[in-house]
């Protein structure tokens, strides 16, 4: 008796039925948005990514938004935050400057950043993944890694129907929508997210990993910047396939401990779990000094090299950071915080130390202080660094600070230093 295949699972996105044989219309409810896959009742991690963010918001604030090109972004940097898919089909991507964009949508709406809004909704989002699994992992305020392992007794319903709804949920309550990737680990499901936005819901199993990251680029793998591709091409490496193919022995004598990184998730290994430590609210720094200390141009001294030391941490922890945040004490023990957010995360010293000066010249105006610090919050995963997102204007102080960072690896921290840090020795 001949082997018949067996039916591909699947379910209807819209209305949770379970699909039929082939069909292209859910059998219930007629929607078109079935997803199948061999794996899908047993895949159980998750990475959700609000689609164009900021922009969404605004629309949803907004509806006579609804058919405009937006674009997020301005202000003092010129460039553009985010933008609604509309703008992205006329070429606008996040980090161009502005007035390249609106040469792509001259008829774009322009809306200057309400980071205060945005992180609102995303609380609402957060608290709404909460309510499906306790294990949430945030990468940013419209991001995060969820794990509904042994949900399903608590849902009855497969992980996967449990992910359905609730972005089904996002999208009636909230008024945003959302991708799903689900997978068998996290780097698997951040690719997937973003493979069929907007409103995309992808499933990468571990069966066809290896030959669907056969095909894709290097820049494809986390941690795999501008620097290593350049690396990893004067080598005559480009695609995931040809790092499939190489021994991890190899690679970890020509990468170091990226080496390891490139031989696993190359072929879609990836151990990290979905973690909920929330002690790494922030990175940050501070320093009490010898003596009381009310001269703005030493205590912008010592505020610089209270942001490379933050820098170091957060570059060490691959994370960057939304929020700058100044700290002082004065003489009498009493705490000022002040706090400004940027448009980009960032991890870099100079973009912290440029966002704080200006609280700091305002505190400082003959009152002593014993104590100084600086922090980064509202924390992003940013591994490699944050080239693409930077203005062109800030480009080449980047590559300098990049460089010194090089100097430092190679002689020790204290081989190269900026003026204002040299003073603060003194």
């Amino acid at each position: 008796m001949a082997d018949f295949p067996k039916p591909v699972p699947g379910f209807c996105r819209d209305c949770l039925a379970d699909t039929v044989s082939e069909e292209r219309r859910c059998h219930a409810c007629h929607s078109p948005r079935l997803v199948r896959h061999t794996e899908i009742n047993t895949l159980s991690i998750a990475h959700i990514d609000c689609d164009a963010f900021y922009a969404a918001v605004e629309k949803r604030d907004d509806p006579a938004l609804a058919d405009k090109p937006v674009i997020v972004g301005g202000g003092t940097r010129g460039v553009v935050s985010t933008c609604c898919y509309i703008a992205r089909i006329r070429g606008v991507r996040s980090a161009m400057p502005m007035f390249k964009a609106l040469k792509l949508a001259p008829d774009a709406v322009v809306i200057r950043p309400n980071m205060a809004k945005y992180a609102e909704v995303g609380r609402e989002v957060r608290e709404m993944m909460l309510r499906v699994t306790p294990l949430v992992e945030p990468l940013s305020i419209d991001e995060a890694f969820l794990d509904l392992s042994g949900t399903a007794r608590l849902h009855g319903r497969p992980p996967a129907k449990t992910l359905a709804a609730l972005i089904g949920d996002i999208e009636t309550q909230v008024g945003i929508s959302a991708s799903v990737g689900l997978t068998p680990n996290k780097f698997l499901a951040k690719v997937a997210s973003d493979l069929e936005k907007p409103r995309g819901f992808s499933v990468i199993g571990k069966v066809e990993a290896l030959s669907f990251l056969a095909a894709r680029p290097v820049s494809l793998i986390w941690g795999v910047g501008k620097a290593m591709q350049e690396t990893l091409a004067k080598d005559g490496i480009s695609g995931i396939g040809q790092l499939q193919k190489m021994e991890k022995n190899d690679l970890l004598r020509r990468y170091g401990s990226m080496g390891a990184r490139l031989y696993h998730l190359s072929r879609g290994e990836d151990m990290r779990t979905v973690s909920t430590d929330n002690s790494s609210k922030s990175i940050g720094a501070e320093t009490t000094l010898n003596h009381d200390v009310s001269d703005a141009g030493e205590l912008e001294a010592l505020l610089w090299a209270m942001a490379q030391k933050v820098s170091r941490r957060a570059k060490a922890q691959d994370h960057g950071g939304h929020t700058v945040t100044l700290k002082l004490k004065t003489a009498d023990f009493k705490q000022r915080t002040r706090a400004v957010t940027l448009e980009d995360a960032t991890q870099l010293a100079h973009r912290m130390f440029d966002a704080a000066k200006p609280l700091l010249l305002k505190e400082a105006t003959g009152t002593k202080f014993r104590l100084i610090g600086i922090a980064l919050s509202h924390l992003t995963e940013m591994a490699g660094g944050e080239e693409a997102t930077l203005d062109p204007r800030l480009e080449a102080s980047s590559k300098a600070e990049k460089a010194i960072d090089r100097i430092r690896e190679k002689f020790g921290k204290d081989a190269v230093d900026r003026g204002l840090a040299l003073k603060a020795k003194d």
